[in-house]
Order: C-alpha cells, then structure tokens, then sequence
C-alpha cells in the first residue's frame, strides 16, 4: 500500500541517485501553440526529500492577447503592467538553477520556459525534468485520470485556485512530496528525462493585445511555411533495434513537442537520409517522443505495432551516425 511506503520512507535508505533538489513549476499561458506565451509563472524550491524551501511567483506580460481568460483569469489590463519575460529571466533561472524541474505534463512546462529564453537570447538552466504524470503512473497510483486535480485528492491536498500557477504549483508541491517518498520506499526508478536548452530560434508575429488570439485546437500554427520534403531515395530497411544504429532508409515518425524546431529537426533526419514520415504505421521504423511515456495517440499505437520509441535526446546521439543504405 502506498501510506505504508510513505511512513517507511524515512527508515529507508535514501536512494544516491536521487537529486539534490527540485523546482515544482507551473506556467499559465495565451495558449498551447507553440507561439504561444508565458502570462504568469510560479515555482516552489523542494530539498532533496521535498520539504519546501521557499516559493515565487510571477505576473508576465506578454505583449499581446492573454487568450483563454475564462480558464486562467488575467485580463489585459492585468497583465499590461506586469513585467516583461526578459525582466524576470534571470530570477526565474535562479530559482530553476540546480534543480531538477518537476511539472505536471512538465514536457509542456519545459517547452513554453525554454522558448521564453530562447526569445530572450538565453538558455533556462533545467538539465532535467520529472513529470508527475509519468511518476505517479510508475507508482501504479490507483488515479481514475491524470489530471492534477485527481493526483491532488489522492493525496489529500486542497486546490484552492485551478489554474493559477501559484496554486497549482502548491498543490503539485504537496502531492510531490509524497510520490518521492513512497517511490524512495520502494526504490522506484525516478522518471528523468534530459532537458535541452532551445537554441535554434525563429518566430512569427503574433496578435498583440486587443486582437483575438486562440487556444488549444482553434488556432493551427506552424514555425515555417509548409512544404514537400523530396521522397527519400533509400528503401526502408525495417525497424530500429535498441543499441543498433539509424540506417538510412528508416521511417521516423514525431510526436509532441521538440526542443529542436520541428521544422529543423525533420530537416536533419532529412538530410541524413531517413524518411520523415507525418503519420505512424505498421511499417514505422522510430517513434521520437520527448515523452515517451505519455499517451498520445501515436504513442498508443506504438506501442500496438511494436514501434520503438526514443526521446529527442537519444535520437539526437543516432542521428550522429546513421548507417548508409545498402549499396
């Protein structure tokens, strides 16, 4: 039982792999585009156990439509005297510094935070994140969904103010506190993944403050004009195997967001003579997902078809050294 892995953490011995510290983090944003933008943004500092060192928050302008008000509740002139992203860079990387960042759905959390220094010209200082989705779901926690709010009446802990990243932040502070202890308990492998920093950068206009802007599916955005890719000129010799090289030829599917631009990304594989496929079949060779533990419908069928899935992170290192085709 879980309270009995909770009460016997602190007998235990503490696992050596496990971090130092955490930054418990949450953003509200204009949207979930990826030209969307960070409106507020809190973050509570956890020791190594999870006890709380101290919290922050942050009002964020900006500089255009804050989108869905009716979820998050910062009107314009809220937000028209808040300040700038590039003004609170560098106390927000204070607080990131170190520390492993923990989100719920914190592949989301990291995209929006790390685009926001990319625009600012800088790099958050995250190296690592942890999804409490993905922790919770290696506990086998008994959760009828994975939202916050169902992880939150597990553990007991009161929301108080949905969707304000303070709060937010709070409650999936004091709901991580016990997953860490009962995964200690019982030694459970965190679910770490690599964080990389956004470092190829490139926007588009987007409505200012007073145009409608969009959420969720009622705006579609992409970072570059669409266009044909030429057809890849190598036949498709079949899966990847785990511990084996790309060969030219593959099929490589993506899922979710990506550090790298997608655009630039799909470039790469491109050019090092994989075929950049949009959807995901039985003849899939490489499903890339920064979550590989999330449950996309690509992901999902995956897993159906036997695919392999890697993260963004592993498939950067193949990509280093494709095997060229046969003849």
């Amino acid at each position: 039982m879980l309270e009995d892995r909770t009460t016997t953490a602190s007998a235990t011995v503490w696992p050596t792999a496990y971090p130092q510290g955490y930054a418990v983090v949450d953003v509200e944003t204009t949207g979930l585009a990826r030209d969307d933008r960070i409106i507020s943004a809190a973050v509570y500092r956890l020791d190594a156990r999870g006890e709380v060192e101290d919290h922050w928050y942050t009002l964020v302008n900006p500089q255009r439509d804050p989108g869905p008000v009716w979820i998050h509740g910062l009107t314009s002139d809220v937000l028209r005297g808040a300040p700038l992203f590039p003004d609170i860079a560098e106390e927000f990387a204070s607080r990131l510094d170190g520390r492993v960042l923990v989100a719920h759905n914190a592949v989301f959390d990291w995209q929006m935070i790390a685009r926001e220094y990319a625009r600012a010209q800088r790099e958050a200082p995250v190296r690592q994140r942890l999804c409490t989705i993905a922790l919770s779901k290696a506990l086998d926690l008994p959760l009828p969904n994975h939202k916050l709010e169902s992880l939150a009446a597990h553990f007991g802990v009161v929301q108080q103010r949905a969707h304000h990243a303070l709060d937010d932040a709070r409650v999936l502070a004091e709901a991580f506190r016990p997953s860490l202890l009962a995964a200690a308990a019982a030694d459970v492998r965190l679910p770490l993944h690599e964080c990389r920093p956004l470092t190829e950068w490139s926007d588009r206009p987007a409505p200012r403050i007073g145009q409608q802007a969009g959420y969720g599916g009622h705006r579609q955005t992409s970072w570059r004009p669409s266009r044909k890719r030429p057809a890849c000129p190598y036949p498709n010799p079949g899966r990847y195997e785990e511990g084996k090289r790309l060969k030219q030829g593959m099929r490589v599917a993506f899922s979710g967001d990506t550090s790298v631009e997608r655009d630039l990304l799909e470039d790469r594989a491109t050019e090092a003579g994989l075929h950049v496929a949009t959807s995901l079949s039985r003849l899939t060779s490489l499903l890339v997902a920064n979550d590989p533990d999330s449950g996309t419908s690509k992901v999902v069928k995956a897993r159906q078809y036997g695919t392999p899935v890697v993260d963004e992170a592993a498939f950067g290192q193949l990509l280093a050294d494709v095997e060229p085709a046969d003849g």
